[in-house]
């Protein structure tokens, strides 16, 4: 602004050192057109508009922009500029604050709006993994393909060059047969030259001879003067004649060849369009499929392409990931307790221990609960009227009691020979350990914390089974898979060190148990989470150790999810045998069975169409049940495949060939 308050004349396109909008500060400037250096130089720059983009220069390269929340750095050096700049010109400053309190207001409206859409982002994500899965899938599967047309083409296009070189080859020859043809010509036409002077001399060396031999025979015999002269001149006549006629043939038949080298030319050349012609046919045939190779490559980009725009679309939907370094600054025990909960777990998974470390707040925040009732849906180990204290236990007093509740309910089911039901074995547990008044607290606080710690793996297993979630035999086997596994490493090491090299680790990983390359790479991945890639031992004691609150390293952490996994893939085979019927009967269900897992035998087989069913074998089996209801049984069961899937056998025995 100038002194009287007007705006200042300095033009918007003066040079100077400016901030453009989508460009850092320390990038150089744009070069301008060379016409108006001189009219730029000679204008001066605001100072006020300098001090302005110096300031706003200093904060910009301040900012650390590698953060996620980067753009929201960006921000706040462009609106404290602008708050500078509503402060000091005092004449727009209400219609400036009004303006930018607008824009603050719909800011505030837009992370509002983000914030009630982040419990999308579940779906989102869980979309978004199963697309990713089945574009690696389709460029998995397409690989080879492409792969085999490539080398094709490749051989194609190198039997072109060779179908080109000797093209060349003969177009060489053929210019040395013309070079010879021409060198012949020329020999022809000089040995006819050489005819011509040398018949031209024979004449002259006869004529000579008939005019001596004239002047002898006047001379001996005195012959008519007149009749010799008459005789010459018909003789010189028909001399004339000849040499008339000479000159047409030698004009007609000048550039003639001979006969036999006519022919002999004419041959080579129909030999040689003949092989051209060859050539050119396959030529053809090899430009057809060349032209057809392309057809199927573009296709294949064209689907690419497609997968790609698609892949960028769904990452441009996506929900913003959250900066969840903000978490520390709320989470007990600050950065260093956030680091070790975040460590290595994805967005969704630190949404549940955000969850869970509010709950947990909140649940010692709370001194009693209210009682659920005695009614018949009401779990046993929850039947009370009235209000319950709560213990407010910690989490590693949780985990302990809920280890010793399995420990005891293993050695009973061990010395009795029977299942029993794990609701009413854990109120006993309850009631014999701390009697039947304070059974009802303990059960109640365990179940709340069962419930909020979601991350933790003793406290959630133990809450799907006791609600019925899961099957007993589904806890039951992680843990006999992962007791398996330490046994086959522990006899891996003949010298008891406690560590086993990389080659090792995987050899014996590899077939145990019916395993992908990738989920055994997986594990060594895991197995070698806190090494260096320099170091090869892997401390596999070490692997299988839990903290004090029941967590396990990542190792067992990534095979219990292989383990559910390969479990839902396996139901996921088995749904897609079934096709898109709603009801299934149980020998269409064990056909699907036998279909993707042949090496079943009949007493699982058996046992898992029971589950479906829930029927004993000796019971008669239903008629047909809903294909979502069994297929919701046999995954709250230990439902898992008992042999290769018929693909993965096939590639095998081609691998083996």
């Amino acid at each position: 602004l100038s002194a009287r308050g007007c705006w200042s004349t300095w033009p918007a396109f003066a040079s100077g050192q400016t901030v453009p909008r989508n460009r850092k500060p320390c990038c150089a400037p744009e070069e301008r057109p060379s016409g108006n250096k001189q009219v730029l130089l000679t204008v001066p720059k605001p100072r006020y508009l300098e001090r302005l983009e110096s300031y706003l220069r200093k904060e910009l390269q301040s900012l650390d922009l590698t953060k996620k929340n980067s753009q929201e750095l960006k921000l706040q050096p462009y609106r404290e500029i602008f708050e500078f700049f509503i402060d000091n010109f005092k004449t727009y400053k209400p219609l400036l604050s009004a303006i930018k309190n607008e824009y603050e207001v719909t800011l505030a409206h837009q992370k509002k709006t983000i914030r009630a859409l982040e419990p999308l982002k579940a779906m989102i994500t869980t979309m978004s993994e199963e697309h990713t899965r089945q574009i690696l899938a389709l460029q998995e599967k397409e690989k080879d393909e492409i792969n085999m047309l490539k080398q094709e083409k490749q051989r194609l296009l190198k039997f072109i060059d060779n179908m080109k070189e000797e093209k060349s080859s003969l177009q060489v020859q053929v210019e040395h047969l013309r070079t010879s043809v021409a060198e012949e010509y020329a020999r022809y036409l000089n040995e006819y030259g050489a005819r011509k002077m040398l018949l031209a001399k024979l004449n002259d060396i006869r004529n000579e001879r008939l005019d001596r031999t004239r002047h002898q025979v006047q001379d001996v015999k005195g012959e008519d003067v007149v009749k010799l002269t008459l005789a010459l001149k018909i003789a010189r006549q028909d001399l004339t004649k000849a040499q008339v006629k000479l000159n047409a043939m030698v004009a007609d038949y000048g550039d003639v060849v001979p006969r036999r080298d006519f022919e002999s030319l004419e041959k080579k050349y129909s030999d040689l369009l003949q092989e051209m012609k060859a050539l050119q046919k396959d030529f053809d045939q090899l430009h057809k499929e060349y032209e057809t190779l392309q057809e199927i490559h573009r296709e294949t980009t064209e689907e690419r392409d497609n997968f790609c725009a698609e892949l960028q679309q769904m990452q441009r939907n996506r929900t913003p990931r959250p900066n969840w370094t903000k978490c520390s600054e709320v989470i007990p025990g600050g950065a260093a307790r956030w680091g070790c909960l975040a460590e290595g777990k994805t967005s969704d998974q630190l949404v549940d221990v955000l969850l869970e470390e509010i709950g947990t707040g909140v649940l010692k925040e709370i001194n009693v609960f209210p009682g659920w009732g005695k009614g018949d849906t009401v779990p046993v180990y929850l039947r009370h009227d009235g209000e319950v204290k709560n213990k407010k236990l910690t989490k590693k007093d949780a985990v302990n009691i809920l280890k010793d509740v399995w420990r005891e309910k293993i050695a009973l089911e061990q010395q009795t020979g029977k299942r029993s039901n794990l609701p009413e074995f854990f109120l006993g547990y309850l009631q014999k350990k701390y009697g039947d008044a304070a059974a009802m607290e303990w059960s109640y606080t365990l179940y709340e914390n069962m419930r909020l710690c979601r991350s933790n793996h003793v406290l959630s297993s133990f809450y799907d089974v006791l609600t019925g979630k899961v099957g007993e035999e589904h806890y039951h086997g992680q843990n006999q898979l992962i007791a398996d596994l330490q046994k086959e490493l522990a006899a891996c090491d003949s010298s008891n060190s406690g560590s086993l090299t990389s080659e090792q680790f995987r050899q014996e990983a590899d077939p145990f148990p019916l395993k992908r390359k990738e989920s055994i790479q997986e594990l060594v991945d895991a197995s070698r989470y806190r090494l260096d890639s320099t170091e090869d031992l892997i401390d596999y004691v070490s692997l299988f150790k839990e903290d004090e609150e029941g967590n396990a390293e990542p190792f067992v952490a990534k095979l219990r999810s292989q383990y559910v996994r390969e479990r839902q893939e396996y139901l996921r085979e088995l749904k897609s045998k079934l096709g898109d019927s709603t009801e299934v009967k149980a020998d269409d269900l064990k056909t699907a069975f036998c279909a993707i897992d042949p090496d079943i035998d009949d007493q699982t087989l058996d046992t898992y169409v029971g589950l479906a069913y829930q029927v004993r074998r000796e019971q008669p089996e239903q008629d047909v049940v809903p294909v979502e209801t069994a297929l919701e049984r046999l995954l709250a069961a230990d439902v898992r495949r008992a042999g290769p899937s018929p693909g993965e056998r096939s590639t095998t025995g081609l691998e083996e060939e």
